[in-house]
C-alpha cells in the first residue's frame, strides 16, 4: 500500500460572526438540522484557496489537494481519545452531520466512499404485522456511522429459502457491498438465519460472530446462546445480528471499528481506507 500524505482541516470559519475557531462541536438538532456548538447553521466545505460557497454560515476549510465527491463521507479524528466524527458531503458542498463529535483545526480527515447496504429483518411476527420492527431501523441508523447508505430494506418470515433468495438477490443482482440481517439467530427451531447465510455464502468471517458474542456475554451470560455469524458472497459481506434492538446496538458497537475496513478489503479498496 502506498503511503499517503495526511489530510487535515486547514481552518474553521464562522462567517456569521466573522471569526475563526480552533475547536467546534458538531451535532444534529431534534429535527435533524446540522449544528455547530449548539447553533443551527448551514455548514459548507471548501478547499484552501477556493472561494467560499454561497449560503454558508460555517465553513470547514480542508487541504487544497484533497479529493472528494458528493455522497462521500468525511471521518474526522481529533486527538487520541476523541472518537470519530462523521460528516456527509451533500450537493453544493453542503455538509450534514452523521455522527456528532469534535472538529479542531489541524484535525486529521479521511474520505470514505459510501457503502451500498441492505438491512433485512427476519421475523415471523414482524412479517405478519403483529410486532413493530425496531431492530431493523436501529441497524439502518447505526450503519450510517461507518458511511453505509441503505439501498434495500425488507422484512421476511423465518423461512430459510425466502431468506436465502433475498440475500442472493441483494448480493448478485443489486451488487450491495454490505447486508445486515437482524433476527433468527437464537436456538429456536424457527431460527434459521445462520443456516441461510451458510447456504449462500462463500467464506465465513468468524471474527464478527465471536466479537458479538463476547460483547453480549458482557451484559448477560445468555449471550453465548447467540448464533450470529458473518459470511461473504462474492464482494458482499453479510452479517447476522440478534433480533432485539438492544442486542443489535450492543453487537454493532463491538464490530463497528473493523466493519468498514472489512468491506473495503473485500472490494479491493483497502488502499482507500485512510489511517492504516
Amino acid at each position: 500500500m502506498s503511503m499517503r500524505r495526511p489530510m487535515r482541516v486547514s481552518g474553521l470559519y464562522n462567517s456569521k460572526r466573522g471569526e475563526f475557531c480552533k475547536l467546534i462541536y458538531v451535532h444534529r438538532s431534534s429535527n435533524g438540522a446540522s449544528c455547530v456548538n449548539g447553533e443551527p447553521v448551514n455548514i459548507t466545505l471548501r478547499r484552501a484557496g477556493e472561494a467560499a460557497p454561497p449560503g454558508s454560515d460555517f465553513r470547514i476549510v480542508i487541504s487544497p489537494d484533497m479529493k472528494y465527491e458528493t455522497g462521500d463521507f468525511l471521518s474526522v479524528h481529533f486527538g487520541v481519545n476523541s472518537g470519530e466524527t462523521m460528516l456527509k458531503i451533500e450537493p453544493g458542498n453542503m455538509i450534514s452531520v452523521v455522527c456528532p463529535g469534535f472538529i479542531g483545526a489541524s484535525a486529521r480527515l479521511d474520505v470514505f466512499r459510501p457503502i451500498s447496504t441492505g438491512v433485512l429483518t427476519v421475523s415471523d411476527r414482524g412479517y405478519a404485522g403483529e410486532r413493530s420492527d425496531t431492530a431493523g431501523p436501529a441497524l439502518e441508523d447505526l450503519a450510517s456511522i461507518v458511511g453505509a447508505v441503505v439501498k434495500r430494506r425488507d422484512i421476511v418470515p423465518d423461512e430459510m429459502d425466502i431468506i436465502s433468495r433475498k440475500l442472493v438477490e441483494w448480493s448478485d443482482s443489486d451488487a450491495l457491498e454490505l447486508i445486515l440481517t437482524t433476527g433468527g439467530t437464537g436456538l429456536s427451531l424457527r431460527d434459521v438465519t445462520p443456516e441461510a447465510l451458510m447456504s449462500i455464502g462463500g467464506r465465513v468471517a468468524p471474527g464478527f460472530g465471536e466479537a458479538m458474542r463476547a460483547r453480549s456475554m458482557y451484559y448477560t451470560p445468555r449471550g453465548c446462546l447467540g448464533r450470529g455469524i458473518a459470511v461473504t458472497r462474492g464482494k458482499t459481506l453479510i452479517i447476522a445480528f440478534p433480533g432485539s434492538e438492544r442486542a443489535v446496538r450492543q453487537c454493532f458497537e463491538a464490530i463497528a471499528p473493523a466493519l468498514r475496513h472489512g468491506v473495503e478489503i473485500l472490494n479491493g479498496r483497502d488502499a482507500d481506507c485512510g489511517g492504516h
